[in-house]
């Protein structure tokens, strides 16, 4: 007989379970988050200054995550309602050195940093002297690491608090029991996690960890666990012409302290300039400076670096693209829609957009032997369109 074929294990998620997840945006003060935020969300939710800690408490705003996909089913639906997927994004206030400690908004702003599941962490690399920086003067560079140090300190107490906990507990512990050897595995797990913080002094995302690793990971709400993508915010001049001194130092940092993190650079003083005009103004605007909005990529980054994926519905009521993590199986992401839909589950009727553009309609799809039934085991795949089926 042929030996088995060895079954790849799938490899868990850090972060939240869900598809309700939010992403904050972090920097030291006066960076330009808020002012960010309002282009962002087209609100004035955001309270930008120029003074540090303007923003106390957290705003929140739903932007719509850009599609061409969405946009496409809409012309060919023509439905009556239009819902694209959303990102949720919250503002949160200015970090300075020493918050891991209480200073500043400390306490209060790593609180709420706990509370997303990703950072869009926002870098000064403009010079404006009606704009201060904390800090007295620009340097991209010491603002990140002053960000880093305080997420991971903050880390480090909190492990090790979790860690003196669980070792007073443990002293008891036996080595018969399941409970008793989960419970050795788990401080095996929160000790290599300590390591990982204070020897190799690497963010926890950056860590390789088994599963079972994550799920402990997970249990801590780390600060470092979460994705990062960083947003260096440029003059409008530099931004137009790409050029900066501090890019290259940036990218530099980044690919030395936390490898693969998306570096997108952009400028406030643009993005609020275009944000003002009428959307034909706006383009014809953009062609001329030869530059485009960077709103669209961060977006999109940030939604991608929660391991989030949509699938869409469509009909002649409403096209809506639903928000489900990487990962999900299909009761699960009917169950998005609603939890009889997972709960009764059937069947979903499954095509890919791909199929759809590719045939041009919904019969032509099915005639060409595209249209799939699946059932419970199946994973849900970026774009899928489907129809559920439910029992009664």
């Amino acid at each position: 007989m042929p030996p088995k074929k060895a079954i790849q294990e799938k490899k868990a998620l850090l972060g939240r379970p869900g598809n309700n997840l939010k992403i904050g945006i972090v920097g030291l003060p006066n960076v330009g988050k808020s002012s960010f935020f309002n282009v962002l969300s087209k609100t004035d939710l955001g309270i930008a200054r120029n003074f540090p800690y303007a923003t106390i408490d957290p705003e929140e705003a739903r932007v719509p995550v850009p599609d061409p996909r969405f946009d496409w089913l809409c012309e060919t639906y023509k439905p009556a309602s239009r819902v694209p997927a959303h990102l949720t994004c919250i503002d949160i206030a200015g970090l300075t050195a020493g918050a891991s400690t209480g200073a500043g908004l400390g306490n209060a702003f790593l609180s709420h940093v706990r509370a997303v599941d990703g950072i869009f962490q926002v870098v000064r690399a403009f010079d404006d002297a009606e704009v201060t920086h904390v800090e007295g003067d620009v340097d991209p560079i010491r603002d990140m690491e002053i960000i880093s140090t305080e997420l991971r300190l903050k880390d480090i107490e909190w492990v090790e608090k979790h860690l003196d906990g669980l070792k007073k507990t443990g002293r008891a512990l036996g080595n018969t029991s399941l409970a008793d050897k989960a419970r050795k595995e788990e401080i095996a797990t929160v000790e290599k996690i300590y390591k990982t913080l204070t020897v190799d002094n690497k963010d926890i995302r950056k860590a390789d960890w088994t599963n079972k690793e994550v799920d402990v990971v997970n249990g801590l709400q780390l600060l470092t666990a979460k994705p990062v993508t960083y947003l260096v915010n440029l003059s409008e001049r530099d931004y137009i012409r790409k050029k900066n001194k501090w890019l290259p130092k940036i990218k530099a940092w980044i690919d030395e302290h936390n490898p693969g993190d998306p570096l997108i650079p952009f400028s406030v003083a643009l993005e609020e300039r275009l944000e003002a005009m009428p959307e034909e103004e706006r383009e014809e605007e953009q062609k001329k400076i030869g530059a485009v909005s960077a709103l669209a990529k961060i977006t999109t980054a940030g939604y991608s670096s929660l391991d989030l994926i949509r699938y869409f519905t469509c009909g002649p009521d409403e096209v809506r693209a639903w928000t489900i993590r990487r990962g999900t199986k299909a009761p699960q992401a009917a169950g998005v829609i609603h939890s009889d839909f997972e709960n009764k589950f059937v069947c979903g009727e499954i095509m890919s957009y791909e199929d759809l553009r590719e045939h041009g309609s919904e019969s032509a799809v099915k005639a060409a032997g595209k249209l799939r039934q699946q059932g419970k085991p199946y994973e849900m795949q970026d774009g899928d369109i489907a129809y559920w089926k439910a029992g009664v």
